[in-house]
């Protein structure tokens, strides 16, 4: 079965996607905490150490449809080891809490910043771009309109609120009178809901 899975490569494997995510933000580790210890799980890398973190689970494997079965979030957890697979959840987390306090999924992309895609509202009262791994990896924000539309891309929030927001706000204004649209965005409160909503609290 070994030989089998480096002939045919790791698409042979049943990657979850929570199994994908913990790969690439372990590559991602590597390249922003080298000095953690990061092990190298590019494609290549796991393929030629297959016999080091997948082979124990191969001993009874006897088909393609038992290999299936295979649970890779939790052989590659207990690859990475602790306390490696408990840092990689507060350094790289899955998740981020946003000031309207809606947790938001990251999407982490080697040799990128992670992306967080919400609404510009959700993000009332945040004066400067979040950050991961310690602090050292600004957040690429694509800030949504209220129907879901990109509005800005930007790792530099701070300046946006202070500066394009401004042309941003005179159009959503128009287009979503119902939406709050503040001249002070970096210290209102965040918000999912419409001004209506909000003034029947």
């Amino acid at each position: 079965m070994l030989d089998y899975i480096t002939q045919q490569g790791l698409d042979t494997l049943p990657w979850s996607d929570a199994s994908l995510s913990l790969q690439t933000r372990v590559m991602c580790a590597s390249e922003w905490l080298p000095e953690m210890g990061w092990p190298d799980w590019s494609s290549q890398a796991l393929v030629e150490n297959l016999d080091t973190w997948l082979e124990p689970y191969l001993n009874s494997i006897r088909s393609l449809k038992e290999l299936k079965k295979l649970n890779m979030l939790e052989i590659l957890n207990a690859h990475l080891g602790w306390p490696l697979n408990q840092d990689i959840d507060k350094l790289l987390p899955v998740k981020l809490t946003v000031p309207s306090g809606a947790s938001k999924r990251l999407e982490y992309q080697v040799g990128q910043s992670p992306k967080l895609s919400v609404k510009m509202q959700e993000m009332f009262g945040q004066p400067s771009s979040p950050t991961v791994a310690g602090g050292r990896v600004k957040v690429t924000l694509e800030l949504l309109s209220p129907a879901q539309r990109p509005l800005q891309v930007t790792q530099d929030l701070a300046g946006f609120w202070s500066g394009a927001y401004i042309e941003v706000q005179k159009e959503m204004k128009g287009r979503y009178p119902k939406h709050p649209w503040p001249d002070d965005p970096a210290t209102h409160v965040a918000t999912s809901k419409t001004k209506r909503q909000l003034n029947s609290k």
